[in-house]
Order: structure tokens, then C-alpha cells, then sequence
């Protein structure tokens, strides 16, 4: 019921987002449906049945992408002081934004059988002259338990993923135990004497205690003062109210690079062993696209997963090369964001550039092959799904991040910084990715396609 409420009365980008999930788990739980009417349709066949499963995997791991990403975002979700004392502590919100991940994929799910079932014919006849019996068994039953399980896979997958993602991770660990002479163990917290606990003011006027850096800290700054390390960076601007707020430059960048760019060189290195192999067979798409030879498929996974690894990496680095050479407000800003935002926006920009090369790779491959079949509509289907996911989870990525940044942004605005300049950072930003990510993109695409090429 609190689900319920919290989903109506939520503000219409939160609901479109929500709309998002479920149009994507509509396309994924179509295309399994279709993966079972091709196995009832061809019971002699049952190798081709699970490669058309098998390639589900993708548009299926690309939706709960995208709902882990929604649920980040969500503010009704997001934990408040004071709710804790209504029950709605962060565990419970964390099952509420389950909760709701696991409904909006439930209505695709639904309205994904609605489809497949009107297509087949069940409900008002068959339409389009029946063109589409071939591929979705219409003169076969249909097994309702198998259609309700594999309907059933995108939202479980999703509300798991959520509920991981989410979870609460400040919740108080229970001291160590300390062992002392002959076996004996305590909390290892030392006791207090006897009277201590009932002297006047002995809880009312305790002091929280400090680290003894802190105290040496204080006692070098009493001693110098005029050698006292100020507390505004040194980059940015002061104003009479006070150092103007920028983001935090994170302390270590992305550890992810020198990973990704190695299993991004073996990505390729497998995509060119199979490519020079001819005796190789290749592999087909549900839809009747020739994709290559099942090497270069797992050399392209390797190069996605290289891609994806390294992204945060290369955002870090671009945010860094923006502050160089005796940098404005301007490129600063649009440089610390980029450095304090590198994983959360890398991620989700790495997935779409491998999604990008992937299908410019796919379609120079095609253009080799003048006999080549059109593509099919569940081909086009899967490659929509997939393709619309990932960019909607880079769009919602950027909602987060500037969600994140929103008493930054409002601090400056209060400060009198012009909305010219922050317009300007963003602009910046999205140029400065997409001049590093686009030729990269390219690139990956062309040396993947080169090998494969007939």
C-alpha cells in the first residue's frame, strides 16, 4: 500500500521513468515468449531453441540495467531525517524501491502476454493475416506455466538487483571481543570505576572524544598560527560569505583502467584468432542476422566488458585534462564534475559505447554480404530494447549526478555565480565526452569488424 501511494503521487519524470522500465520490460519478456513459440513451434530443434533463449541474456541484462538506475533516482525512496521514526528506515525503503521496480516490471510483463497472445490469435483472431504464426506457434498450445515463468524471470532479476544495490550499508557493526589472560574475553572497551556512572553531569557534560591526530593538529595550529593550512582550496574563488562550494576532487581515481584496457586488447586479440579461422561456423540471430563465428561473439564480449571497465578511467582522465593549462571558472567546474562524477557517469556511458560499436560492427559485417536476409522484427526488437536501455540508463545516470550536485549548484547560484557559467560547465562536459568517447567508439568498431570481415 505504501508503494502504491508513494507511485501516485510521484512527480511525472519520476513516473516516465518508471514508464521506461516497463516499455523495457515489455520488449525483454515479448522476446521470451517468442524463444518459447520458436521451441514449440521446432521441437526438433532444440539447439536453436536455446540460442534464441541465450540471446535474451542481453536485452534482459540491459533492462535491469536501466532499473537499477531508475531506482537510484527515485526521490520518494531516498532516505529522509525523521522517517526512521515512522518505520520508514533505510531497509524499508529499500524494499519499498524493490517493491516498485518489481511492479513496473510486472505491468510490461503483462502487457508483453497481451501482445504475444493477440498475435497468436487467442484473443480476437489472427491478425495480419497471419504472419506471424510461423515464429510464435499459433497452431500449438501454449504451456501457461512455462510462458508465466519465463514472464516472471525480468521482474524477479530486477527487484534482486534493486534491493542489492540499495541496501543499507551503515548499519552498526558489534565491537570485538578482547581476549584477555587465560581465556578471558571482554568487549575490549575499558570499564568505568565505581561511582562513575551516577556522578552529577557524568553523561550530561561528556565530551566526545577525538583522535589523537586531531589533538596534535590543534596544538601545531595554536602554536603557528600564521602557518596554519587554510581550510578554502586554493582553485577556488573566495567571496566575502565564504569559499565558493565546488565538487570534491576524489582523492583516487578510478581503478578500473589498466584492467579494462587489457581485457579490452584481449577482447580484440580473440575477435582477430577467430576471424582468421574460416572453418569456423558462424552465428545466427534469432531474427536471420549472420553475426560471425562464436569466437569473435566472445572476443566482442571481452571488449565490452574492457570497455566498461575502463570507462570511469578515461571520464577521470578528460575531467583532469579540462583543469590543464591555467584553467577559467568555467572549464574548472565542468573538470571537477567530471573527476567527482567518473564512476557514476563512466559506467553507463562505457555500456552505450559498447552497444554503439557492436552494432556499427554488426553493420559493416551485413554490408559484406549482398545475400544476406532483411533483418527480422524480433532482431529489431532485441537491438531497440537494447539500445533504448542504454541510453536511457546514461540519460538517468545524469539525473543522478545532478541530483547529487544540487546544494553545490544552489550555492553558487546564491553566491551570485551566472547560470551562464553552469550552462556553459555542462556543455563542456558533454563535449569534452563525447570528442574522447566518439572516435574511441569508432575505432573499437572498426578494428572488431576488420578480422571478422569475409
Amino acid at each position: 500500500m505504501l508503494a502504491l501511494r508513494l507511485t501516485r503521487v510521484a512527480h511525472p519524470a519520476v513516473h516516465l521513468r518508471r514508464l521506461l522500465v516497463a516499455t523495457a520490460a515489455a520488449g525483454t519478456g515479448f522476446l521470451l515468449l517468442s524463444a518459447l513459440g520458436y521451441a514449440l513451434a521446432h521441437p526438433g530443434n532444440p539447439t536453436g531453441a536455446l540460442l534464441r533463449l541465450s540471446w535474451c541474456a542481453i536485452p534482459l541484462a540491459t533492462t535491469v540495467h536501466l532499473a537499477v538506475a531508475v531506482a537510484r533516482t527515485d526521490p520518494g525512496t531516498r532516505p529522509r531525517p525523521g522517517l526512521s521514526a515512522f518505520g520508514l528506515g533505510p531497509a524499508r525503503l529499500m524494499a519499498v524501491a524493490a517493491l516498485n521496480t518489481a511492479l513496473a516490471c510486472v505491468l510490461g510483463s503483462l502487457l508483453a502476454l497481451l501482445v504475444f497472445l493477440h498475435l497468436r490469435g487467442d484473443l480476437t483472431g489472427m491478425p495480419f493475416d497471419g504472419a506471424a504464426k510461423d515464429f510464435l506457434a499459433a497452431d500449438k498450445s501454449l504451456p501457461l506455466p512455462a510462458a508465466l515463468t519465463l514472464l516472471g524471470v525480468p521482474p524477479v532479476l530486477a527487484s534482486a538487483a534493486v534491493a542489492l544495490t540499495l541496501r543499507p550499508r551503515d548499519l552498526p557493526h558489534p565491537g570485538r571481543r578482547a581476549y584477555g589472560r587465560f581465556g578471558a574475553y571482554g568487549t575490549g572497551t575499558p570499564e568505568e570505576t565505581f561511582g562513575a556512572y551516577g556522578r552529577f553531569g557524568a553523561r550530561l557534560f561528556k565530551r566526545p572524544s577525538r583522535p589523537a591526530d586531531a589533538d596534535a593538529a590543534d596544538e601545531d595550529a595554536q602554536a603557528s598560527p600564521q602557518d596554519a593550512p587554510s581550510s578554502a582550496p586554493q582553485d577556488v574563488p573566495a567571496t566575502a560569505e565564504g569559499p565558493v562550494p565546488a565538487p570534491p576532487v576524489p582523492t583516487q581515481p578510478p581503478t578500473g583502467l589498466p584492467w579494462g584496457i587489457a581485457v579490452l586488447a584481449a577482447g580484440l586479440a580473440v575477435e582477430s584468432y577467430a576471424g582468421t579461422t574460416g572453418a569456423t561456423p558462424r552465428t545466427t540471430l534469432p531474427g536471420g542476422l549472420v553475426v560471425g563465428p562464436a569466437g569473435g561473439l566472445a572476443g566482442w564480449s571481452l571488449t565490452a566488458l574492457g570497455l566498461v571497465l575502463a570507462a570511469p578511467g578515461l571520464t577521470h582522465l578528460c575531467g583532469r585534462l579540462l583543469q590543464t593549462a591555467r584553467p577559467g571558472a568555467r572549464r574548472l567546474l565542468a573538470g571537477r564534475v567530471l573527476m567527482a562524477e567518473a564512476t557514476r557517469i563512466g559506467r553507463p556511458l562505457g555500456v552505450v559505447c559498447a552497444v554503439a560499436s557492436a552494432a556499427f560492427a554488426a553493420g559493416t559485417l551485413y554490408g559484406y554480404d549482398d545475400a544476406a536476409p532483411a533483418f527480422g522484427p524480433l532482431t529489431a526488437l532485441g537491438g531497440l530494447v537494447v539500445a533504448g536501455c542504454t541510453v536511457a540508463t546514461l540519460l538517468t545516470a545524469a539525473v543522478e549526478a545532478r541530483q547529487s550536485r544540487a546544494g553545490t549548484t544552489e550555492a553558487l547560484l546564491r553566491l551570485g555565480a551566472p547560470a551562464t557559467v553552469l550552462r556553459g560547465a555542462a556543455a563542456l562536459r558533454a563535449g569534452a565526452l563525447l570528442a574522447l568517447f566518439g572516435p574511441l567508439t569508432l575505432l573499437i568498431a572498426d578494428l572488431a569488424a576488420l578480422p571478422l570481415a569475409p
